[in-house]
């Protein structure tokens, strides 16, 4: 099919793949030329009898190829002659590029960034303690990164001393550490019906069991929990907990509920484990479940997701009975920190770099989760500052099956099955850090597109 105009008769199901490949196949044989125009959206539909929006969803296909150009206010051109091949993205080995990747939790790439690196590796170039580079002690370098870890805490609602605080390699490897340093082989850790994608393998590794507790819109039941720490009769040790934003439901957990949860774990006999990634990229939240509890609380946060994925540097904070045991733990699995990464996070703190970069992101996320928000409605779940999104999908969609149509379509998301140790409903995570602003855009209107109906399921690639 490549002559021009289509008529009704070319377009066959799915609408929008034959609309798209019938104009593709009229660029290639010369038949539309760079610098045509094709019909406005309205007009094209009433021509072949589809809709408007299989019309658009046509065209963000052609765009996407790099096929033609749609400019607002002016209409849609073609941009590119006849080739000797031309990639659709349905096409065999995809787009020309990689997918749009909504699939990783990651702080939007800022140009800051990569300043704030140049500068700060400028500056620490000429005044590197020996430690950097030579100390293999621990216990040394963690005492000398002490008051940037201080620092970052505060930022995030805690004043801990010094000696309670564990210098790691990331949040991972705290959250590792932690669930070693309070549980044994089968024993059981509480946590939401959908959970951190990290969790299962960990927890795997280390023998533990999950069990999702029953909750509502603003996060886990506290009566929940204490019933079913009663039914674990004892083998029911620790609850884990995302309660500020990181959590697969991207939701914040109110200081009532907060507080309420630290009662219920005190009432259970439960040690807390609270994971705080975001730190404070989230402002204006409540105090951490820590503050609520700190003598059963461990809590760990970190800089890889609020500030430079490269900056992998975590805190873990400890009660005073678990302190020496946590640190035992760590030296097991990590040995120690890297030195040069914590210069760079305590240069970044000193000057200012870490609290422009945080300022910097939470403006760029307002305005991404607002986008979101608009694109894709009240099933897409989150809050204003935070790094991804909960699409809930119709009862009657596939997760697994919207997930490989979307990817058909150029964008990569995550399942929730993924996440859920108990009974979630079908639903995607959308992350909003990892794609430039314009390809959000484009991955969002897709997204719109194929959740405003049942995903279809894979097709076979041409």
């Amino acid at each position: 099919m490549s002559h021009w105009p289509l008529t009704p008769e070319d377009i066959s199901r799915p609408a929008y793949r034959s609309l798209a490949q019938g104009i593709a196949a009229a660029i290639q044989a010369g038949t539309l030329q760079p610098g045509d125009r094709l019909p406005p959206h309205r007009d094209m539909a009433w021509r072949l009898k589809i809709s408007v929006q299989t019309v658009s969803r046509a065209y963000e296909e052609l765009i996407r190829a790099d096929l033609v150009t749609g400019e607002v206010g002016r209409g849609t051109y073609v941009n590119r002659g006849p080739r000797e091949t031309l990639k659709m993205p349905w096409h065999h080995g995809a787009t020309e590029r990689p997918p749009m990747d909504l699939s990783l939790m990651t702080p939007v790439c800022l140009p800051q960034i990569a300043e704030a690196w140049a500068d700060s590796l400028h500056r620490v170039a000429g005044r590197l303690p020996e430690g950097a580079f030579h100390d293999s002690r621990p216990g040394r370098a963690s005492s000398h990164y002490g008051e940037m870890a201080q620092a970052w805490l505060k930022r995030c609602g805690l004043t801990v001393p010094r000696e309670r605080i564990l210098v790691t390699n990331g949040v991972t490897p705290a959250m590792f550490v932690a669930l070693a340093a309070v549980a044994s082989p089968g024993d059981v850790i509480a946590t939401e019906s959908a959970t951190c994608h990290s969790m299962r393998p960990v927890a795997q590794h280390l023998h533990l069991r999950l069990q999702g507790i029953a909750g509502d819109e603003r996060g886990m039941l506290p009566e929940a929990l204490i019933e079913a720490a009663q039914a674990a009769s004892g083998q029911m040790k620790a609850v884990f907990l995302l309660p500020s934003g990181a959590g697969p439901f991207a939701r914040v957990i109110d200081r009532e509920r907060r507080a309420a949860l630290a009662r219920a774990a005190e009432i259970a006999g439960l040690v807390i484990l609270e994971s705080d990634p975001l730190g404070p990229l989230v402002s204006r939240r409540p105090p951490p479940i820590a503050s609520f509890a700190p003598d059963r609380t461990l809590y760990c946060t970190g800089l890889t997701k609020c500030l430079a994925p490269g900056l992998r540097l975590g805190f873990l904070v400890t009660p005073d009975y678990l302190t020496d045991c946590a640190a035992s733990r760590h030296l097991s699995v990590s040995w120690m920190a890297t030195p040069l990464i914590a210069e760079i996070a305590s240069d970044w703190m000193k000057t200012g770099s870490a609290d422009r970069l945080l300022e910097a992101q939470r403006a760029e996320l307002v305005l991404r989760n607002r986008l979101a928000q608009n694109l894709l409605g009240v099933r897409c779940l989150g809050g204003d500052q935070g790094l991804h999104r909960w699409l809930a999908l119709a009862d009657t969609q596939d997760e697994r099956a919207f997930r490989q149509t979307a990817l058909e379509h150029g964008v990569a998301v995550s399942a929730g099955a993924g996440f859920a140790v108990s009974e979630t409903g079908p639903a995607v995570r959308l992350c909003l850090g990892g794609v430039g602003l314009r390809d959000l855009k484009l991955a969002l209107n897709t997204l719109a597109s194929l959740a405003s109906g049942p995903a279809q399921p894979a097709v076979e690639r041409l």
